[in-house]
């Protein structure tokens, strides 16, 4: 059975990679360990760069921690804050001994009402459960489950990418 080191406690990031995995490798069996490590980036990243920098940091600090691991998953969420409208997305990154996954989320735009909070330095999540009178939604349907009505969650907004981001394992004889 392989290990896969999840390196966040957010439930929501461990069923999408546990889903994730299921879709692209459904015949294997994983044992899915929660380790969650720092981000070395700010609570709420801001921008591609910082985003997929605190993803790829959650990797190199839990491979310091837990050594022997078959798979490392880095989930991280940013905004890209703007003056009118702010986007939001997620950074996944897969790492074994061999090789490195990585796949970005679709994105999409939040209400002003929203960004007006993170302008004043709130995560989305606070933000989110702020206007929409919710609680910990960052670790339920998030922003894009409230927005959509749940026709979209958390999860699912990461899980597609979660498999994305394993094409590098499942074609491991085209990616070097």
């Amino acid at each position: 059975m392989k290990k896969v080191i999840i390196t966040s406690s957010n439930p929501v990031k461990l069923e999408a990679t546990k889903r994730g995995f299921a879709k692209m490798f459904p015949e294997e069996k994983f044992e899915f360990v929660v380790h969650p490590v720092s981000s070395e980036v700010p609570n709420q990243p801001n921008g591609d760069r910082e985003t997929f920098k605190g993803a790829m940091n959650r990797i190199k600090n839990a491979e310091k921690e837990i050594s022997g691991a078959d798979f490392y998953v880095g989930i991280e969420g940013g905004i890209d804050l703007k003056k009118k409208d702010t986007e939001i997305f997620a950074w996944i990154i897969i790492k074994s001994k061999e090789k490195i996954g990585k796949s970005r989320t679709a994105t999409f735009y939040l209400p002003e009402k929203i960004n007006a909070i993170l302008k004043k330095g709130e995560e989305v999540g606070v933000a989110t459960d702020i206007i929409f009178e919710t609680n910990n939604s960052k670790q339920k349907g998030g922003a894009v489950g409230v927005l959509t009505n749940r026709a979209v969650d958390r999860t699912k907004f990461y899980e597609d990418s979660v498999a994305l981001a394993l094409i590098s394992f499942k074609n491991s004889d085209l990616y070097s």
